[in-house]
């Protein structure tokens, strides 16, 4: 009897033995083995680090112990981590062979062993430890009164050396603290490189001291310190992150031109004068930041001594900055518009013998190799930047698909089979708002090219990117999470990881997770409904907004002038986001009800319709005092009617026509109100 209940106690203390599809692990280890039993967590748990880590561990584990201690309320006795080999019989031992170097190609991976008595992460570097701690976070479980973890046997490193985020700081500035808890978010999903980009036609956002027009006139004010820049290259180095900075040219070049016009490539005719002084002639162009989103002319003047001469002293002033070796100079959506309408540049093609613009930009570009290689920086450009001419040193990003007229990804293979390293973007435009899936399916690696072993070395991985032309600091964390957790998981774990169900599981526990480290993509939409109710209750607001996401691609932004970037982003599609809630479950509830037409497979759909009614009622009554509501309120109201007549066809009591009945579900297909679409109109369609 004794024996039985020392055996009930152990269950009741360690939980009950747990199965590989109950973890939310992600990105998913490349090898996960579980075994019988569990690590129990008490107040006495403490951690010991030995090794030649680099000293960025100690921060490291110091914030596993406060993450770890605040999910699990137990006042650990163990505070700051500042040496090594502190505590020699500490449960959690951490053994790191050598410094981790921010960077490609460094040893991240790491093994996890956990067993019922001590837990141990032996990796060859910090940066593989930091990877250990943050899965051994994820591997916490719980049953009614206690913490622990499973024991396991975890061996883990990432599939691709390059797995990053872009974020656009010029269309919206994004604030230091915008930044950083994106860089904890990217390094709590084991990425490793943030692509930081800083100017671009809206604005010039890094402060220079020996250039101060840039940011007296073209920044509104909004630029980061060079301290505040230093401060954010630090904090990323001591969570494993590389920083790449983008200075776009010679294109997208309004803020550039702004300050320095005498480089630009736009020249403006003089005639004209009296019959005693005849005017003949060019002058310079004047320029102004620009307010809207798209692609405009103002570009540099490549054919200018003084362009290459400034550019240098840009790069001798800002490289410093960023210890990294890379360096992002744009080279995208040149138009060439002004430099056909320049008769000195014509000239300069003719005199370089350079048939094409592409050829020119060529040139131009080559004209930087040196400038950053003087600063030990390796240049990497969007894929236009790809002619037979270009170093091979340079990293080719490829980032254009159908949308823009080419087959998605050929630059990728293009350049990888003329020698060039790549990153893939195409694929990962999270600000296009479309699906999680879509993402989490697209590989760098192509499919139907042959590539041979060099070839395919030569594909560093990807890289989600965050263009913020309709993202404020506001709303950018729910455009950017949870889905490039799914991106981080496409870039570390095994090709064969590919299973959409399980990850959308995953996902919600990690999209948790993420909230717990500051980032507000979850919190914030509240603030946005509260702004739409006036304040009201936004529960039926909130029900809508899970069912509406926001228009796909560029189509919200129609023609480039409807948003500028001082227009308002706190209306009903901007607390919207992809893969709205209730439309996924009510997919699932569709195609249940279709395979098996059960009474509770009816019930469940017809909750949704009874729910929807419901809503439409409670919009309507809150628009009395939120004129922010009146917009959805069509929309609101097509949801209604339809689910009015669906639940008298589940009913048998419809009197509709099938053709009257697509017609409804049609009017649910429209893009004209509030800048969203239903996300429920597809399955609307199956079910009739």
């Amino acid at each position: 009897m004794k024996y039985l209940f020392v055996l009930l106690l152990a269950g009741l203390t360690s939980g009950a033995q747990i199965q590989k599809e109950q973890l939310n692990l992600m990105p998913w280890p490349q090898s996960v083995v579980l075994n019988d039993g569990s690590f129990a967590l008490n107040k006495n748990f403490k951690v010991n680090i030995t090794g030649n880590p680099n000293p960025r561990i100690f921060g490291g584990v110091t914030r596993f112990l406060r993450r770890l201690d605040g999910r699990t309320g137990i006042f650990f006795e163990q505070g700051f981590i500042t040496q090594l080999n502190e505590f020699p019989t500490a449960q959690l031992q951490i053994n790191c062979t050598k410094s981790g170097k921010i960077g490609l190609y460094e040893d991240e991976s790491y093994h996890l062993d956990i067993k019922q008595n001590q837990i141990t992460i032996n990796a060859t570097s910090d940066l593989g430890a930091l990877h250990g701690l943050e899965t051994l976070l994820q591997m916490l479980q719980n049953n009614n009164n206690s913490f622990y973890f499973p024991n396991s046997n975890i061996s883990d490193f990432p599939r691709f050396t390059w797995r990053g985020l872009m974020i656009d700081a010029s269309r919206h500035f994004q604030p230091v603290d915008v930044i950083k808890r994106n860089i904890d978010a990217l390094a709590a999903t084991k990425m490793n490189v943030f692509h930081w980009h800083l100017v671009d036609d809206q604005g010039w956002r890094i402060e220079m001291k020996k250039h101060p027009k840039l940011i007296e006139l073209a920044s509104d004010g909004l630029y980061y310190t060079q301290e505040e820049i230093k401060n954010i290259v630090k904090y990323a180095d001591e969570r494993g992150i590389l920083i790449v900075p983008e200075i776009d040219v010679p294109g997208h070049g309004s803020a550039i031109l702004t300050a320095y016009p005498e480089i630009g490539s736009k020249v403006i005719t003089l005639t004209g004068g009296t019959s005693e002084k005849n005017i003949q002639g060019t002058a310079i162009a004047t320029y102004g930041i620009e307010r809207n989103a798209g692609i405009f002319s103002p570009t540099l003047d490549p054919s200018n001594p003084k362009t290459y001469q400034l550019l240098s002293e840009f790069f001798d002033e800002v490289c410093p900055l960023f210890p990294g070796s890379y360096f992002h100079i744009g080279g995208d959506e040149n138009e060439g518009k002004d430099w056909d309408a320049n008769p000195k540049i014509q000239e300069f093609k003719k005199k370089h013998n350079l048939a094409t613009n592409h050829e020119l930009q060529t040139y131009f570009t080559m004209q930087l190799v040196p400038m950053l290689n003087k600063h030990g920086k390796q240049l990497m450009g969007w894929e236009e930047i790809l002619t037979k001419n270009m170093s091979k040193e340079a990293i080719i990003h490829s980032w254009r698909g159908p949308n823009e007229g080419v087959i998605a990804g050929q630059s990728l293979v293009d350049a990888v089979k003329k020698g060039y390293k790549t990153v893939l973007s195409n694929g990962y435009y999270i600000d296009l708002m479309y699906p999680v899936e879509s993402h989490y399916l697209n590989d760098p690696m192509p499919k139907d090219a042959s590539l041979t072993a060099e070839e395919k070395a030569r594909i560093l991985g990807g890289e989600a990117t965050m263009w913020t032309e309709l993202a404020t600091p506001t709303t950018i964390d729910s455009r950017v999470w949870p889905r490039t957790a799914a991106i981080a998981e496409r870039l570390w774990s095994a090709e064969t990881v590919t299973d959409v169900a399980n990850m959308r599981k995953r996902l919600e526990v990690m999209s948790f997770r993420l909230e717990e480290l500051g980032l507000t993509h979850i919190r914030n939409k509240e603030v946005i409904l509260r702004n739409i109710s006036n304040n009201q209750n936004t529960s039926s607001l909130n029900e809508f907004s899970n069912v509406c996401e926001p228009l796909k691609g560029y189509t919200r932004n129609k023609n480039g002038t409807e948003y500028q970037m001082y227009s308002p982003f706190t209306l009903f599609a901007d607390a919207c986001t992809p893969d709205a809630e209730d439309a996924l479950a009510f997919d699932s509830a569709v195609s249940q009800y279709l395979t098996n037409k059960s009474a509770e497979n009816k019930t469940r759909v017809a909750a949704f319709f009874n729910k929807w009614i419901a809503v439409n009622k409670g919009l309507n009554e809150l628009s009395a005092n939120a004129p922010l509501v009146q917009p959805i309120l069509p929309l609101s109201k097509k949801l209604n009617d339809v689910s009015e007549q669906l639940l008298l066809v589940l009913e048998n009591k419809s009197t509709l026509k099938t053709d009257d009945l697509k017609a409804l579900v049609e009017q649910c297909n429209t893009k004209d109100h509030a800048d969203v679409e239903l996300a429920v109109y597809k399955s609307l369609l199956k079910l009739i």
